[in-house]
Parts: C-alpha cells; structure tokens; sequence
C-alpha cells in the first residue's frame, strides 16, 4: 500500500508526531488531493496542545488523528458520483462538511448545521502530502493565486464574514478590531478593501501591531498599555462622541468583550467571532444590547459559497494582498517549529503556512524574496 507523510495527534498530551500513513482513497462523492500548501490555525493549536476544549470536544478515543484543515492542493483522483470537481483541480477546502438535510442548510445556513462535522476535527485532515474531503465542499481556486495565499483562504473568509456581517453594508463606516491574532490582522485588510473609511485597532504585541498598520489600520492603541477608559475615550474623540459602527470582536476575552460593547454606538453592530476559554462571560444585556438597539451577530465559518466567492474576486483583482500577514513559511517536516512559533509570547508571528513538498516551500520562499 503507498504511504505518505502526516502530521498525527497519537497521544492525549502536547505535541504530534510526523508518520507514515496510508494515501486514502475517495469514498463516493469525495475526491483525493495532493496537498501544495497547508496553514496552521488556532483549532489546531488548540489540538496540537490538547487544552479541555480539544478534550472534550475530539476526545482520546478518536486518536490518532490527522491534523490540519487550511489547504490549497490538486485533486488526484475523484469518488464515485463526484460530478463538479475533476482531476487537476486547484482547490482549498471549506471545512465544514454540511449535511444537506439539516433544517439550517435548507434556510441558507450550511455552515452551522445540526449534523455538520469539520475537516481535520471529525475526520482526518490535511497536514499530510495528501488527503480526501468531500465534492461538496471543494473550492476551485484562481489558478493564479500561489498556495501560500490560497491556504488562507478559509481563515481570511472568516474575516471578510466578520466585517462584512449579513449584509455587507460597511463602505464609508467607522470599524473597531480587536485583537492582533491573524484573523484580526486579516480583518482589517479586509475593512480597507471593503472601504470601511475608519479602522481602529486594538492589540498588545508590536510585531502583529506592525502588520496591523501595514495591513491599513488607521488608528492603533494597545490594550496592555491603556485602561478600558482610555480606549473608550480614544474611540469617542475619533467618532465624533458616537462610536463605532461595527465592533469585530475576535479576542474572547472579557476585555474584548466590554471593549466591543462600550465602543459601538447606539444601533451599531458586534461581530462576535473570539471564543472565550470559558463557555459564559458577563456581557452588559440591559444598556449594551437592549437600550442600545445593538445588532450581534455570531461568526462561526463563513458563508458557503458567498464569503468564497468575495474573497476570491478581492484576492483575483488585487485590492487586497494578505501576505504581510503570513510570517512563517516551513516545510511540513518542521511542523514543530510552526506551532513553537504560534506559541510563542510575545507574539513574533501570525500565519505560519506548510509545505509538504520541498520544490513547493522553496519556490514560496523566492516568491516572498521577490515581492520585498
């Protein structure tokens, strides 16, 4: 039987292990690809370092698994019944595997389905030089996006799905950011793409705050400097006393939080996208939702198709470039050097992107050397 290499999580502790596994075959209505270019993302740091989330929610009994849900490969070979994609597509993956008879798929929500599993969560995923998802969700990407830019897609819809909320109407807005994680960062190149006319960012590491400016921050304060009543009077004086039209929560944090509910003016909306370490945290329900006439809407994915479909056409037509973002480029052999980086405090990173194949990870590196 050939084998390939991949990442597995093979005990319930820290770590993973690159292995020897078999190249798995399509069932019906799944196709194989061969992976160009993986990506890291806080889920699987959440794995890699099997915090109670990951506990409970893969649980030993699972393992060992595959790691890895962020893509960009080739498709090899196709399952049986598989109609749309084709041998030699250039796809990414969505991640969520919806299940078409959910109540929510049929309302237009695919992406939170009662029934929906996700790649690398509940089946193994694509930390490996190949892997199998289903037809349904394959995204066929520009053939001219590089697989470092097109790995990054899926984390880059949850950005472009935070700002852009349900009915995209930001142009000409004022936007807070929290946070300095990637998927921040990415937000707010995103908002500038969009034309959100003021982007105010929240963060606390210098190296992401940099990327921030560079990815078209406005205005930055940092939050391990400044008191929430700092911040708030900072928002107040650069919205005219009213605060901002949208908020992106994207911490989970109570601080964010408070932050999101304080800074928002009156009928203005929260994108709540940060998962919080514990499953409730205060919020101010009477005069921050109630009185405020706020919109809150939760980000959980993206929406398929349309999040993709968006996000494509800015990356295609070049009004938005997320490369500052992506820091770290390795071979998918130095998986460990990866995550170190993502855990790493203070932050020196955000995307850390992986490359099974060395000719792939070499010409990435000239690509970046090009482009400063």
């Amino acid at each position: 039987m050939a084998t390939m290499k991949a990442v597995v999580k093979t005990r319930p502790e820290m770590g993973a292990e690159m292995l020897e596994r078999p190249i798995p075959k399509p069932k019906p209505g799944w196709v194989v690809v061969r992976v160009r270019a993986t990506s890291i993302c806080g889920t699987d740091v959440h794995i890699y370092k099997w915090d109670p989330w990951s506990q409970s929610r893969i649980g030993a009994a699972r393992l060992p698994q595959i790691l890895g849900h962020e893509v960009a490969g080739e498709v090899v070979e196709v399952g049986q019944y598989c109609q749309r994609i084709k041998v030699g597509d250039y796809i990414s993956a969505e991640t969520h595997i919806y299940d078409p008879g959910d109540l929510t798929t049929m309302l237009g929500a695919p992406h939170v389905g009662l029934h929906m599993k996700i790649l690398g969560v509940d089946y193994d995923g694509c930390f490996a030089e190949y892997f199998t998802l289903p037809e349904s969700i394959c995204w066929v990407n520009d053939p001219g996006s590089p697989p470092e830019i097109a790995t990054i897609q899926e984390p880059l819809g949850n950005a472009a799905y935070a700002v852009l909320g349900e009915d995209a109407d930001v142009a000409g807005k004022t936007m807070l950011v929290t946070g300095d994680g990637p998927i921040s960062l990415l937000a707010i190149g995103v908002a500038r793409a969009v034309g959100v006319a003021k982007i105010i960012h929240f963060g606390k590491y210098d190296v992401n705050m940099e990327i921030g400016r560079k990815m078209g921050a406005d205005l930055q304060l940092y939050t391990n400097r400044t008191t929430a009543a700092e911040r708030l009077q900072f928002v107040m004086d650069h919205t005219g006393g009213n605060g901002v039209d949208i908020a992106l929560e994207m911490v989970g944090s109570q601080e964010s939080v408070d932050d999101c509910f304080a800074c928002v003016r009156k009928a203005g909306r929260i994108s709540a996208f940060g998962v919080a370490s514990e499953n409730t945290l205060p919020i101010p329900y009477n005069n921050g939702i109630v009185f405020k006439a706020c919109q809150i809407h939760g980000i959980n994915g993206r929406k398929i198709f349309d999040t993709w479909y968006r996000v494509r056409n800015l990356l295609a037509n070049g009004r938005l470039d997320p490369s500052p973002v992506i820091t770290d480029l390795y071979p998918l052999s130095e998986f460990a050097t990866g995550f170190s980086r993502m855990l790493e405090r203070p932050r020196k990173s955000a995307k850390v992107v992986l490359f099974p194949d060395r000719a792939e990870y070499e010409a990435a590196l000239r690509r970046r050397s090009e482009k400063r």
